[in-house]
Parts: structure tokens; C-alpha cells; sequence
């Protein structure tokens, strides 16, 4: 038992039993791990479908099929791994699209998709305005399906289109399993429509409390991190320390810039809980990472940023840099990224 969270020494009991013991053993595979599916009935939230996956290792995490199949609330063994925003969860109805109306409606979660053309700071680009962070998280799915058959997915489609403008399909599948403490969400879009269109995603990731503490260390091997702005090259120094909540705390953003491109893999470590957050992903993919250090009052969270472009600063400024993606019609790109709960010893 190390600080509350309990882990083996090798691997926990489903590990050890085939699918036809652990039959043998249950009435049903719900005892043990599932996807029971909710609908939302009060505040904001109302009409909101809402899925919520038990893996059995006791890792549970929500799926938004309403909110761009974005991961909601997660915890491992009663734990918290994520942080929940004020407004928590929106039904997609309420969403702001203009300026930085998107923070309005912005919940927090394990992830929040930001795209599908844009992300970053609100932006013109071609006498269009772009705000905050895109429309994807705010796009309800369609063709939504789950499995609880010894894989655990949902699977579903969102499409991002207007007249005269984009027609841009993401095709998610969010798959974890039986005695999994570990959940990978695999996108492929596709430029659907008949121009080249461009194309930005980010995965907003979000961990809080009681991971993220003075107790808790960052590791991203092989980076080098470039602040923001000002407020960022104050807190340099200490980008992968974080401190106890300060109400005056001013958000620092940083990019981590890797030596090399491949696999790579950022741990959030806690040896205060035992207990260690790992986001895998490949750098040929997603060739950028932030991070959102916010350790203000109410707002003490950690975003661990994947995307598929350097520039944070919207949709004009990647452009202007030359480094905007883009899709030509019928093109499509795909993109994965992981999450695992494991156990980690000693200080930071």
C-alpha cells in the first residue's frame, strides 16, 4: 500500500485467468468490466449521452459521445487521473465557437479533441475567424457503437463540414480490455470534400489532483522545452515541478522540441501515491507537444498537449510559420496516442 493505491508485485489476478476461467468464474462479465451507457438529466449536461468504461484493474473512465467522443472523468482504484473543469460536462448545444467562447463550455477531462482545423489562440486566416481550440470537442458522433466482449471499445464518427467550406471526417476507436490499466484512442481523418483543406488536431489531455502535486515530476525524454511568453520563460527553470495551488498563478505554455522523431513516451510520476501516468505517441504523427502548466486556485491542472503542428498560436500563425497540414480531397491521416497507469517508487 503505498499512499492509498495498491499494486502487485507483478500482475493483478485477471492477468493470470483465460477468458473460459474467468467465465467460469462469473455470472456475467459486467461483475468484473463493462461499458454502461448513461444519458444526462440535469444542468448543462441534459441529453448528453455518457459511456462509462471499468476495465476491471480498477481503471474507469467516461466516453462523450456527445462531446467528440472526448474522455471525460478517469481514476484508477477510487484515484482521480483527471481534472474536471468548472463547467464539467456540456451538452454540445451550449458551445461557444467565437474568441475564446470555447473556454465557456470547456470540461477538463482525460482529453479534449481540439481541431479538426484549427486549434490554438483564436485566428484569422483567408478572412475567416477561427476561435479557440476548434469544433471538434463540441460536435456530437454519429454511428456510435461499444463492445464489452473481452476488448472494450467504442467506436464512432464525427464529421466537421460546411457549405462552401470543410467536409473533414474523423473516424475514432477508444479500445482498452479486461484487466487493462491501459486505453488507446486510434483516429483516422479523412478530407472528404473536394479541395485541399487544412487540417490541425491537438490532444488536449488534462491530469489534476491528487496526481499533479508538489510531490509529482514530469518526464518527456529527449525534449527541449521553449516557453510561450513571458510568463513561461519565469517558470523554465522549474517546467516539470509543480507547486501547491496559488489563486495569482499565471498559465505557462510550453513546446517540447524532441532531437529525434519516433515513439515517445511522457510520465506524469507521483511516488507520494505510487502511482505514475505514462502518454505514449509517435512524434512522425504528432510532431508537436505543449504543455499547459496551470496551477492557479481552481484551475490546478496539467495539460499534456500531443499535435499535429508546431504552432500554438491558431490556424493564421501556422501558415504564416509554414507549418500548417493540410489534407488534399480524399486524403486521409491517422494518429494514436495511449494512456497507461503504472506504479512508480523513490523521490522525484
Amino acid at each position: 500500500m503505498i499512499g492509498g493505491v495498491w499494486f502487485p508485485d507483478d500482475v493483478w489476478f485477471l492477468d493470470e485467468l483465460t477468458p473460459g476461467q474467468l467465465r467460469q468464474r462469473v455470472g456475467s462479465l459486467a461483475q468484473v468490466a463493462g461499458i454502461d451507457r448513461f444519458c444526462e438529466e440535469d444542468g448543462l449536461a441534459r441529453g448528453a449521452r455518457r459511456f462509462q468504461v471499468r476495465t476491471g484493474s480498477g481503471l474507469v473512465f467516461d466516453v462523450l459521445p456527445d462531446r467528440g467522443l472526448d474522455l471525460g472523468a478517469a481514476s484508477f482504484r477510487g484515484v482521480p487521473l483527471a481534472w474536471i473543469s468548472p463547467a464539467g460536462h456540456v451538452a454540445p448545444g451550449h458551445a461557444e465557437h467565437a474568441g475564446a467562447g470555447w473556454q465557456r463550455t470547456f470540461g477538463g477531462g482525460l482529453l479534449t479533441t481540439c481541431g479538426l482545423d484549427q486549434f490554438g489562440a483564436p485566428s484569422t486566416d483567408g478572412g475567416q475567424d477561427f476561435g479557440l481550440h476548434g469544433r471538434a470537442s463540441s460536435t456530437p458522433a454519429q454511428q456510435v457503437n461499444a463492445v464489452a466482449d473481452g476488448r472494450l471499445e467504442v467506436t464512432g464518427r464525427l464529421r466537421q463540414t460546411r457549405l462552401f467550406g470543410e467536409n473533414l471526417v474523423l473516424d475514432r476507436t477508444i479500445a482498452s480490455g479486461i484487466g487493462s490499466r491501459a486505453i488507446t484512442v486510434t483516429d483516422t481523418v479523412t478530407n472528404d470534400g473536394f479541395q485541399s483543406q487544412p487540417h490541425m488536431l491537438l490532444y488536449h489531455m488534462n491530469l489534476g489532483w491528487p496526481l499533479v502535486s508538489p510531490a509529482a515530476v514530469l518526464r518527456v525524454p529527449g525534449s527541449r522545452p521553449v516557453a510561450r511568453d513571458a510568463d513561461a520563460e519565469r517558470g523554465l527553470d522549474f517546467w516539470d515541478r509543480f507547486t501547491e495551488p496559488d489563486p495569482g498563478f499565471a498559465e505557462q505554455v510550453f513546446r517540447h522540441d524532441f532531437a529525434e522523431a519516433g515513439p515517445v513516451e511522457v510520465r506524469l510520476e507521483n511516488p507520494e501515491l505510487g502511482l505514475a501516468l505514462g502518454i505514449r505517441f509517435d512524434t512522425r504523427q504528432l510532431p508537436g507537444l505543449f504543455q499547459w502548466k496551470m496551477l492557479g486556485a481552481g484551475s490546478y491542472v496539467l495539460g499534456v498537449e500531443p499535435a499535429n503542428c508546431r504552432v500554438i498560436a491558431g490556424r493564421g500563425a501556422a501558415r504564416a510559420e509554414g507549418e500548417l497540414p493540410v489534407l488534399e480531397p480524399g486524403e486521409s491521416r491517422s494518429y494514436s496516442v495511449s494512456v497507461e497507469v503504472s506504479p512508480t517508487t523513490g523521490t522525484p
